[in-house]
């Protein structure tokens, strides 16, 4: 089932995994280190792995011993690619046109940690796609491994499953990224979500900006999807999507409400009772969370995603949710100011993309709502 929050992407941006690695060859740092060096060896492999298990979607249709409901499901990929194109501006290329079954139950794994007192991601730097705060791997023991290490740092750590990453059009010539086993069976709705915001990420990504890169992607795809299923989908398919949006939005207040909690309690440097305020503050967090569900009377696969992330939520959890949202409103406010039109919206993004990273987070809170416009 789909995770609570809006992607389930992007293990460390993989969508240069060669290059990386060929570029983190000639880099002293990386090649003096064992560890970066397996890294991305490991990278590399289970892509080129993923890569040659790909088909394309005409050929998984044609066959006769595939079941019904995927052979629908590959040819619904089929008109959201079309309507990706044709309807939001996405890029025509050859994403998502090949179909993998991975028989497992993620495309990869993500380690992603934080200090005890604070919500700032620890980072990871790449030659090519920058520092970034998460560490993908194709084998889950590994991610495993890595958060321990960072566990015996005195770091929390958070490993999750993620069904999809994006490689950023650098792997188009190779056949590009393809659709996977881990999320093709979602619900229409959060399946033609997913594959918007990965496409997104082909359009516009700021090296070493997941804040900006998320949040642009989410905002996409909420875009995105939303004119999906007034144009396309049918009235089930947009009424369980309904639901389930309305389920993740009342999660996300939740969740921001305890951050922002979290976030005073770590601002008082140097008090005693900064650890039992924690733990106040997480319990009361998974009480609200279980009235929530209750109100919710969801069906048990319905709240598992939310289930699975409450029971192991802490302060790199919450840290790197936050990346997927916080800027999320301003890009819709672009969207809007630039006429809806998803090409201009595309070369204002860029044009964000390419100042320094501290100005193009100020411009973007300028445009959070009840942002107080200065000398007002």
């Amino acid at each position: 089932m789909p995770q609570p929050f809006a992607s389930r992407s992007v293990p460390l941006r993989l969508g240069a995994a060669l290059s990386a690695f060929i570029a983190s060859l000639a880099l002293a740092g990386c090649a003096s280190n064992g560890n970066a060096l397996g890294y991305y060896w490991q990278s590399v492999r289970g892509h080129v792995q993923l890569m040659r298990s790909a088909e394309p979607l005409e050929d998984w249709i044609a066959r006769t011993d595939i079941p019904l409901p995927l052979r629908e499901r590959l040819q619904l990929a089929q008109r959201a690619r079309a309507f990706a194109v044709t309807e939001l501006g996405l890029p025509d290329n050859p994403s998502y046109r090949r179909y993998a079954d991975l028989k497992r139950p993620a495309a990869v794994w993500n380690v992603v940690a934080a200090p005890p007192y604070s919500l700032t991601l620890h980072t990871w730097c790449f030659p090519v796609t920058g520092c970034i705060g998460y560490r993908g791997y194709f084998d889950e023991a590994d991610a495993k491994a890595e958060a321990g290490r960072l566990t015996q740092e005195g770091l929390e750590v958070e490993v999750y499953g993620v069904p999809a990453y994006s490689t950023l059009g650098y792997m188009n010539w190779a056949g590009g990224d393809p659709l996977l086993s881990t999320f093709i069976g979602w619900p229409e709705g959060e399946f033609v979500r997913l594959l918007f915001h990965e496409l997104a990420h082909q359009v516009v990504y700021a090296k070493g900006d997941t804040l900006f890169n998320e949040s642009f992607a989410t905002a996409v795809e909420r875009l995105g999807s939303a004119r999906w299923l007034a144009q396309q989908a049918t009235p089930q398919a947009s009424t369980a999507f309904v639901a389930s949006e309305a389920r993740r939005r009342e999660f996300r207040a939740l969740t921001q409400a305890t951050r922002e909690r979290l976030a005073r309690i770590y601002a008082q440097e140097g008090m005693p009772e900064r650890e039992a305020q924690k733990a106040a503050a997480m319990q009361s967090f998974r009480a609200d969370y279980a009235a929530l569900r209750e109100r919710w009377q969801a069906t048990p696969a319905q709240t598992a995603g939310y289930d699975r992330w409450v029971s192991s939520a802490n302060n790199a959890s919450f840290a790197a949710q936050a990346a997927y949202n916080e800027f999320v409103p301003a890009f819709e406010a672009i969207f809007e100011r630039e006429g809806r039109d998803w090409h201009r919206f595309y070369d204002a993004v860029r044009v964000l993309s390419e100042q320094p990273q501290a100005q193009r987070h100020e411009a973007l809170r300028q445009l959070l709502p009840n942002q107080e416009t200065p000398g007002a």
